[in-house]
């Protein structure tokens, strides 16, 4: 099945007999659910809380406001960390795309090696969108700081020089693809007005750190923070050396 739930659920790593004693409803109820069928308003709030999808990507039919006011909660999911955010959100972010794309990491190594989401990329910047992507330094001071935090060493630096291959069929296809020597206070995946902000935390793993999910509502909220916050990186950043992409 394809149906948003059904994709959730198994990205949650549970099936229809979990979901049906958690909500205390019957299996073949859960089955009509995943097959399309919209449930209750208070299971579908259990199911949110269950997947960490909002109920809009659940179920995209859902009534939207016609026009968000500026004060509106920027803040759409947050997960306690990057595993435990689904597979394809990635590919669902920046599948959404009509503009720009941006990504800010050390290494973003995790989708360098999703096909799925590398293909995706690839093909948006085939489509002629606005493609960036700023790595860390390979040997630089702020990354081999990090890798000492993470006690990794040079782990680090081979995370991004092998990121940086995966991503080099992005850059032919016509995306940006820079590097930077920057304290990293977060990772950044932008996708217009959409962003995942992958929060660092001292001497662990951005994998095991929280996500945000950001929509954009105004000017100076928290998304503009983080967008500002990427052009400051990208304006100091530089284009690498041809040999780190081979």
């Amino acid at each position: 099945m394809n149906n948003p739930l059904a994709r959730a659920l198994r990205g949650a790593g549970v099936n229809e007999v979990d979901v049906a004693a958690r909500l205390g409803v019957d299996p073949k109820t859960v089955q009509r659910w995943m097959s399309g069928r919209m449930p209750y308003p208070r299971h579908r709030n259990a199911l949110a809380r269950l997947t960490g999808w909002s109920q809009h990507d659940l179920w995209p039919d859902l009534p939207r406001p016609a026009q968000p006011e500026a004060s509106a909660d920027e803040v759409r999911i947050v997960y306690p960390h990057r595993s435990t955010v689904p597979t394809d959100a990635w590919s669902r972010l920046f599948a959404e795309a009509k503009a720009e794309i941006d990504i800010l990491a050390y290494s973003a190594l995790f989708l360098a090696e999703d096909i799925a989401a590398s293909a995706l990329l690839r093909n948006k910047a085939t489509e002629g969108l606005r493609l960036r992507i700023a790595l860390g330094m390979p040997g630089g001071v702020h990354v081999n700081d990090r890798g000492e935090e993470e006690r990794i060493g040079d782990g680090m630096s081979a995370r991004i020089r092998t990121a940086l291959v995966g991503f080099r069929p992005i850059a032919d296809a016509g995306g940006e693809l820079r590097l930077h020597d920057t304290v990293l206070y977060n990772s950044i995946y932008r996708a217009d007005d959409e962003l995942l902000i992958n929060t660092h935390v001292y001497g662990r793993p951005a994998s095991h750190a929280p996500v945000f999910h950001l929509r954009r509502w105004a000017a100076d909220g928290m998304a503009a923070t983080y967008a500002h916050s990427f052009e400051r990186v990208w304006g100091a950043s530089c284009e690498p050396n041809r040999a780190l992409l081979t």
